[in-house]
């Protein structure tokens, strides 16, 4: 399975001492549980922005990627489009929050072990073997990871290679953020940030072994990955991107598929649901792989008779 999927967009400030400074650790975990497909007719579009509508009642969704590299901006036009033309920006959740010391605390607590166990203990000697020459090569020590559960372990590998490759956490997310702060919109957010903690918490609890086996292979894929990710959302390639993040989850990983994703979405139609039904016009960003699918918010909200246009 395409682990990489998962912390497609992964990214935050340049990465030194890292294991050391628990703030740039969260900031790590929380991006990347902002990650993170579509039985609709137009496989190829303008860009990955969408206008749901009821009545004369708008709602914009706009897939995010969660980094980018300064050559990536400036982001397609309908993105600013429908910022232009929204009241409320909508995202997964708190973006700002992560400034908060506590919350800070909280992600290292959960997102580490704290009751003996660590990755030593927990995986198979050849999972173990293989993540400790992969670490070494990368010249890191391996005992300054080996508390971190495997959500952190592989985020954090993952975002090393991003950071060779360029991205910067100036993702849409941290862009639209800080624009709308600036310029005085209300923002909103879907989710918590402490039920963002539980996803990332317990991604690889009960098959640590071959979840880590798994990333280890598809790290070496990342490069290439990401090249093709960025080109299917620059261009709403919807087809693509459901390849690229759903149909190996699905197959090989139906569980994660279903809390990571399908769950996710169930519980984001109400909200979207309940804008739909005000006057304020919201532009909701989340992760590229949430709109994508036969489970994705855009065929649910097709399936309950929205309208749905792509920009």
């Amino acid at each position: 399975m395409n682990i990489k999927n998962l912390i497609q967009v992964v990214f935050i400030n340049p990465l030194r001492n890292l294991t050391t400074q628990p703030g740039k650790v969260n900031q790590i975990l929380f991006l990347l549980l902002l990650s993170s497909t579509l039985g609709l007719n137009n496989s190829v579009a303008d860009t990955s922005v969408w206008e749901v509508s009821s009545g004369s009642n708008t709602v914009y969704l706009g897939g995010t990627v969660h980094l980018l590299r300064p050559s990536d901006y400036p982001l397609p036009a309908e993105y600013e489009q429908a910022y232009q033309d929204s009241s409320h920006l909508v995202f997964e959740t708190d973006i700002s929050s992560m400034n908060d010391l506590s919350i800070q605390a909280s992600m290292l607590q959960q997102l580490t072990y704290s009751d003996g166990r660590t990755l030593k203990t927990v995986l198979s000697e050849e999972a173990y073997t293989a993540l400790s020459d992969y670490v070494a090569s990368s010249g890191m020590p391996m005992m300054m990871l080996d508390s971190f559960k495997p959500g952190l372990l592989i985020s954090t590998l993952q975002v090393i290679e991003f950071q060779k490759m360029g991205f910067t956490p100036q993702g849409v997310d941290a862009y639209f953020n800080t624009r709308a702060i600036g310029d005085g919109k209300t923002l909103g957010q879907l989710e918590t940030v402490q039920e963002k903690i539980g996803f990332l918490a317990e991604m690889g609890e009960g098959n640590e072994s071959e979840f880590i086996l798994m990333s280890l292979e598809d790290i070496d894929e990342t490069d290439e990955m990401m090249e093709a990710m960025i080109e299917a959302w620059r261009s709403g390639d919807n087809r693509s991107l459901s390849d690229l993040f759903v149909a190996d989850m699905q197959s090989e990983a139906p569980e994660l598929y279903e809390s990571l994703l399908i769950n996710r979405n169930l519980r984001w139609i109400p909200q979207i649901e309940e804008m739909l039904r005000d006057r304020d016009t919201e532009f909701v960003l989340v992760g590229a792989a949430h709109l994508v699918g036969n489970q994705g918010l855009l065929e649910l909200l097709s399936a309950k008779g929205y309208q749905i246009r792509q920009l």
